[in-house]
């Protein structure tokens, strides 16, 4: 039930991290989680307990911190992804946070997420549809985000191992196909569209096009700026319907 397509995520998660990346500090990373936490938070408004399912999680970032968030209020997290070894399997077991390489059997209560999963994947649906197979009675939800735009396509969708990037018409699309019932899609970091926008092309422009990412280490002083727009801007991003660098959903499955 696990696509071996997703060999390249747990290596695109390494990516990030060995370029000097912290997601602990990190703006990007900080930001991204704001609103995960608050659809979270408003699940957890019905009193019962989640089962997180990180599907494609290679490190974990965003499902550590959802637990570390909400520890009364998540009963189980599952990390999935191919590219974890036996030990690492072995070592969590049985414990709250368990690594493992498939999607679980059976999803109950649960809250599935993708964070920049689907475009990796060249048969996004069936994944999708993999995930709604294990998904039993009707509190399964939902939380995806991937890259918005082909506008913005460059050496760093190369870089990272992308097939796509979407707009809320084509990720509506794929998800409705799936069976997926979607309450909102709306895209984050719109007031950052314009200057990624820029620096993309003037990338596409040179003569030498290069595989590379664009998310670097910045200065302490760096960081909390762009950490305070961007968390600025999730405030409003769920009416967010025109631009943006990521696309994101929610809803139930």
């Amino acid at each position: 039930m696990f696509n071996s397509k997703l060999k390249q995520l747990y290596i695109m998660d390494l990516k990030e991290l060995e370029n000097g990346i912290n997601p602990d500090v990190h703006w990007y990373y900080q930001s991204k989680r704001l609103p995960l936490f608050a659809y979270a938070k408003r699940l957890l408004k019905s009193g019962k307990q989640l089962t997180i399912v990180d599907v494609g999680s290679g490190s974990g970032f965003f499902a550590y911190a959802l637990e570390k968030q909400f520890p009364k209020g998540i009963a189980k997290v599952y990390l999935v992804d191919i590219n974890y070894t036996e030990q690492e399997i072995a070592d969590t077991k049985g414990a709250k946070v368990e690594k493992t390489l498939y999607i679980p059997d059976k999803i109950e209560n649960g809250l599935v997420i993708l964070m920049d999963v689907l475009e990796h994947l060249e048969d996004d649906l069936k994944m999708l549809k993999d995930i709604k197979q294990a998904c039993v009675g009707d509190n399964n939800h939902f939380f995806i985000t991937v890259p918005a735009f082909y506008s913005l396509w460059s050496g760093h969708d190369v870089y990272l191992g992308h097939y796509r990037r979407y707009k809320i018409a084509s990720l509506n699309k794929i998800l409705k196909s799936a069976g997926y019932g979607v309450h909102n899609t709306y895209y984050l970091y719109g007031s950052l569209f314009p200057m990624v926008w820029v620096a993309r092309k003037l990338d596409n422009m040179k003569k030498k096009k290069e595989a590379t990412s664009n998310m670097k280490p910045f200065s302490p002083v760096a960081n909390k700026i762009l950490f305070g727009i961007s968390s600025a801007d999730m405030k409003i991003a769920r009416i967010n319907k025109l631009f943006g660098v990521t696309c994101t959903s929610q809803g139930k499955i």
